[in-house]
């Protein structure tokens, strides 16, 4: 007999938190809404240490973006 559907999605919700606290023991800076993003998009078939590269160079860009428009209104 199924699971009820309340009982599916606490177990879901309480999953998704025990990922969310590794996500943040490795530092990944990623917040629950870009976790969540990431992680249906490897249950579709994503490569996950191609995903995992893309989130780096982006999260590297967004640094260097920041640094810069950092230094240019400090002029």
């Amino acid at each position: 007999m199924p699971e009820p559907v309340h009982h599916q999605i606490n177990t879901a919700r309480k999953t998704f938190q025990a990922l969310y606290k590794i996500s943040k023991l490795l530092n990944t800076n990623l917040d629950p809404t870009t976790l969540s993003y990431c992680v249906r998009l490897c249950e579709n078939g994503v490569n996950p240490q191609a995903l995992a590269t893309i989130v780096k160079e982006m999260q590297r860009e967004a640094k260097a973006l920041n640094n810069t428009s950092t230094y240019t209104s400090k002029k």
